[in-house]
């Protein structure tokens, strides 16, 4: 079955439902780095599939340019990265891209959720009027078109928990009114990524979708329980010691062979060539918060709370919330803390827990938390890539690995194909 990717971001939802069998006609993005990670995406999957492997390694180890990468892969391809802001005149653009892609076949699925931030309660907590006159909040009117256009038999939307309760509950309950009279009855559940193998804590609303004239039986996603059993030490076993400002995009080896985790889990999944692997450089004040925040954890299992920092190393005017500001991921634990698209801007809530290497986790650390494999490339607009651009890109994703548990169930179901 196929499907159609809105709000594609880096390609997280779209990973892990290309895993389970499901096959993608179009990925739908605004942001331009995010779409050059979908054609790289895309370019992995192609040579893979035309036992051509080898040509993407040489890429990830820099012996050829992105560009000569993407002259490897058919141009309807790299047409079906949409670069395109969903929603006004752009909507007839994209219908008309995705149609030239389609040819005569149906749409199956449509999957994929809007931007976040004006459902995030962390945004609305920050936002003067609570994001009540962001435009983010009615992008799933645009998604309702897109139903309307394809009609599929199935959608899948992913958000933030905050949807439950923005504006009071009514974007919710005008979502569902506006997808019945689309034609589609649809069951929300909160899900946690932990119960799908992924080391983070990361709470997400799942909307399934279907349309109202099949009798489809939708699995119940918050029964499902596979946590993988392991500590989140196992994602830093194999990885270099690097300092602060410190890695190597392309490319480092890794330190030891691979483990069970990261075998079950698709992270190490045959191409062993270590990308990414970079940390941001740090302050000398932010270095000595982080090794009294890790001396803490590893002493007492103690989290560091901001006004028990000496005055010298305080730097923030707000001394009255988010007092556990600075966090270390802590390796002895089943999950870490969520990681949200904030990571981009510093990485004081993600303190690696090896007091030697006194630094912020690394861009394929990150990765690593969401599931990602480590043949996921994350791009930046120009040929280098951008380490904020993937720090954006990674905290924004769905963990593939949830979502191919997802797309599995999916794939299962009586009454869809």
């Amino acid at each position: 079955m196929n499907y159609i990717d809105l709000f594609a971001g880096a390609g997280g939802l779209s990973e892990g439902f290309t895993r389970a069998g499901f096959k993608p006609i179009a990925h739908v993005e605004m942001d331009e780095a995010a779409c050059f990670t979908l054609r790289t995406r895309a370019a992995y999957h192609h040579l893979k599939t035309t036992n051509q492997k080898n040509e993407y390694v040489k890429y990830l180890k820099g012996k050829i340019t992105r560009d000569e990468l993407y002259k490897m892969i058919p141009d309807k391809l790299m047409q079906s990265i949409i670069n395109l802001p969903i929603g006004g005149g752009n909507n007839p653009k994209i219908f008309n891209a995705i149609d030239g892609l389609l040819g005569k076949k149906k749409v199956d699925l449509i999957i994929g959720g809007p931007p976040c931030q004006a459902y995030s309660l962390v945004g609305r907590a920050r936002s003067a009027d609570g994001m009540k006159g962001d435009q983010r909040n009615y992008l799933y009117i645009q998604y309702a078109r897109f139903l309307e256009y394809y009609s599929p038999k199935l959608f899948v939307f992913e958000n933030v928990i905050g949807l439950k309760s923005a504006g009071g509950g009514q974007y919710l309950k005008n979502m569902e009114t506006l997808f019945l009279q689309k034609g589609y009855s649809m069951k929300l559940f909160t899900v946690t990524s932990e119960n799908f193998g992924v080391l983070q804590n990361r709470r997400r609303v799942i909307i399934i979708g279907w349309r109202s004239d099949r009798k489809i039986q939708i699995p119940d996603l918050e029964k499902i329980k596979m946590a993988s059993g392991h500590q989140v030490k196992s994602i830093f076993s194999d990885l270099p010691v690097i300092e602060a400002g410190k890695g190597k995009d392309k490319f480092l080896e890794y330190t030891s062979k691979t483990n069970d985790y990261l075998d079950k889990a698709n992270i190490r999944n045959g191409i062993d060539v270590l990308t990414q692997h970079v940390a941001r450089p740090n302050r000398d004040r932010d270095k000595e918060i982080y090794r009294i925040a890790v001396e803490k954890w590893n002493k007492n299992k103690e989290r560091l709370k901001y006004n028990d920092l000496p005055e010298r190393l305080k730097t923030h005017r707000n001394r009255t919330s988010f007092f556990d500001r600075f966090k270390v991921v802590a390796a002895n634990e089943n999950y870490s803390q969520t990681v949200v698209a904030h990571i981009s801007k510093d990485g004081h809530y993600y303190i690696h827990p090896d007091i030697e290497q006194n630094r912020s986790i690394s861009v394929r650390e990150a990765a690593r938390l969401q599931s990602f494999p480590d043949d996921f490339y994350f791009e930046g607009v120009k040929e280098n890539a951008n380490r904020t651009a993937a720090f954006k890109q990674i905290g924004n994703a769905v963990p593939p690995l949830m979502a191919e548990k997802i797309a599995i169930e999916i794939k299962q179901l009586q009454g869809l194909k």
